[in-house]
């Protein structure tokens, strides 16, 4: 790096081309090098005391800009410098960014990206702490953990390290900055249309529960013409009833109640039968509690666990960058105490598919050897064949699909006014993004 700017005070990301720098001072480019920084372009909108990391969209538009850095004629033969300010807060977000672009693009693992960034940094970097503040009364109601002091908040440390990528999500295809629309991200996040994230594509949605009265786009019949596009096919409610289930079913959607508490963790009955829903239907499932945030997210990251062996930073880090504020409280701890368990139950769930899958092709090929049998042959062995294949049929690793388990939320009490409440009132708060800002972004 040049210009008075010493290369060991940068983490170097493309040699000679490419770095990243934590500045006190805003600097000038010069003939040799360019600096921009993203600190005040994106910015994360906090729900209590979290920080970051910045959601889908706002990776896309880094990367976006970074791309067009990189292949612009007139900065060919310059350094570009990311920079960033001594802003803890600013600067983890940063790191993040290109710590992603780094795994997306350069194709470096997260552990690789992250050596990278501490590289030549004398100052570490602030971890994401996810805080929920609840009163004395709050903490009985909602039976938190009894090393959370009162009065005092529930932190969840998660590293830069497991934010710059989930790798995992690269590798299931989960993200695809090809096909990606951040204008389509940012209209269907905001509140007034439906504040719904797809956290699997195609599999499963994280939304906010509809209700029977109040804002019209938040009756159950608002969403039926997205969910039918995009092969919905189940609805999973986990807090209190503020619809009728039935206006989802006359319409043609499987409807689960998994009622348990705002703030509280799932008991392992309702886990099992959450993911039991997801493995039993052959569309998408569209989730929800009150703000699609707390219960939602930590039963996707459930399924996350078992079926792609995310673990649960991993988990949390991806779900929060797809929709940030999801998992609050306990229910962070809650994931990493099952992380081992689902990982077990996810490799036996994946041993019977590949016995099953054995056992249909071996059917597959009996069938092709019977058709190539005189048919005199045939005669006398088709009926204990076609024995031996009905036999066959039932072995299956899916089962009947059996009215879904709910607490009785009538015997729960709550608080009159609840995490997803405040968490709803925070997000239909936020002013809309502007149209200029958004036009200026286009498929990379």
């Amino acid at each position: 790096m040049a210009d008075g700017y010493e290369q060991a005070s940068a983490s170097e990301f493309i040699k000679d081309r490419l770095y990243f720098a934590t500045l006190r001072v805003k600097p000038k480019n010069t003939a040799n090098t360019h600096f921009f920084s993203t600190d005040e372009e994106l910015i994360y909108e906090s729900f209590y005391a979290d920080f970051g990391p910045l959601n889908l969209a706002m990776l896309y538009r880094y990367c976006w800009k970074l791309n067009k850095k990189l292949k612009s004629f007139t900065m060919s033969r310059k350094s570009l410098v990311h920079y960033t300010s001594y802003d803890q807060k600013k600067r983890a977000n940063a790191a993040v960014l290109i710590g992603a672009y780094a795994v997306m693009y350069l194709k470096r693992s997260p552990e690789d990206a992250y050596r990278t960034l501490i590289a030549g940094n004398s100052t570490g970097y602030m971890p994401f702490r996810y805080r929920l503040l609840l009163s004395t009364k709050q903490r009985f109601m909602l039976g938190c953990c009894p090393y959370i002091p009162f009065g005092g908040s529930c932190a969840f440390v998660v590293k830069i390290c497991s934010c710059s990528f989930p790798l995992q999500a690269l590798q299931h295809g989960f993200l695809d900055f090809e096909r990606f629309s951040a204008e389509e991200y940012e209209h269907y996040e905001r509140v007034e249309n439906g504040d719904m994230n797809w956290i699997v594509p195609g599999k499963v949605l994280a939304f906010s529960s509809p209700h029977s009265r109040g804002y019209p786009l938040h009756t159950p019949e608002a969403y039926f013409s997205y969910f039918y596009q995009n092969d919905v096919t189940t609805v999973v409610r986990l807090n209190r009833t503020l619809y009728d289930g039935r206006r989802f079913e006359d319409a043609g959607f499987e409807h689960h109640d998994l009622f348990f508490l705002d703030g509280t963790t799932p008991s392992d009955l309702i886990v099992r039968r959450f993911l039991h829903v997801c493995e039993s239907t052959d569309g998408a499932v569209a989730v929800h509690c009150k703000a699609g945030l707390g219960r939602t997210g930590t039963l996707i990251g459930c399924y996350l666990m078992k079926h792609f062996r995310f673990t649960a930073a991993e988990a949390i880090a991806w779900i929060r960058v797809c929709r940030p504020g999801s998992i609050i409280g306990p229910q962070q701890n809650f994931l990493e105490e099952k992380q081992h368990s689902l990982w077990v139950q996810g490799d036996v769930h994946r041993s019977k598919q590949k016995l099953v899958q054995q056992r249909l092709s071996r059917q597959q090929q009996l069938q092709q050897q019977q058709l190539h049998r005189s048919d005199s042959v045939q005669g006398g062995k088709q009926e204990a064949v076609s024995s031996l294949l009905s036999s066959m049929d039932d072995l299956s690793i899916n089962t009947v699909l059996c009215k879904s388990y709910s607490l009785d939320e009538n015997n729960c009490k709550e608080v009159s006014l609840t995490q997803g409440d405040e968490l709803r009132a925070l997000k239909g708060k936020r002013p809309p993004r502007s149209a200029s800002s958004c036009s200026r972004y286009q498929h990379l």
